[in-house]
């Protein structure tokens, strides 16, 4: 140990454990899946490795946590989280009225652009409409997989 007295990161540590629980929950849930696959990757397999991801990512963040070597945090600006947790409400709202999934898409796109700091609000709708259609025809037509339709999935 040098002569600088370590100082441990508590809020450091608070991030690794909500990590660690949310691998927990991960995988718990993942346990809970019923779907058998005729293949030896089946639809469990995504859920194992974000719940190692998360695992790895709380063990990195709780030993930097320790040592007291993590980051100064920037100051917190809540605009950026409004707007996208306001992208992602319309995103949930549309779907649960009917509006659909590609509307929801485009205005979930255009205001994560806004809270990047982008000021193209208009464009970045178009192309967040552009990439909902494709991820539609993806999905529905290409997997065959049904996502929420609304009025412009009804046209497709």
């Amino acid at each position: 140990m040098s002569s600088q007295q370590r100082h441990i990161d508590v809020a450091g540590l608070i991030i690794a454990l909500l990590l660690l629980a949310l691998a927990g929950v991960v995988w718990w849930d993942m346990t809970k899946l019923q779907l058998l696959s005729p293949y030896d990757v089946g639809p469990k397999a995504m859920p194992v490795i974000v719940s190692i991801g998360l695992t790895v990512l709380a063990i990195g963040n709780g030993i930097g946590a320790l040592r007291g070597n993590l980051p100064d945090r920037e100051r917190l600006d809540w605009k950026p989280i409004i707007l996208i947790l306001g992208g992602l409400a319309c995103l949930i709202t549309l779907i649960a009225v009917g509006g659909g999934f590609m509307i929801g898409t485009a205005i979930l796109f255009a205001a994560t652009s806004t809270a990047f700091g982008r000021r193209a609000f208009l464009v970045d709708l178009l192309i967040g409409a552009v990439i909902a259609v494709f991820i539609y025809l993806l999905f529905a037509k290409l997997l065959t997989l049904s996502l929420p339709a609304g009025p412009l999935e009804n046209l497709l």
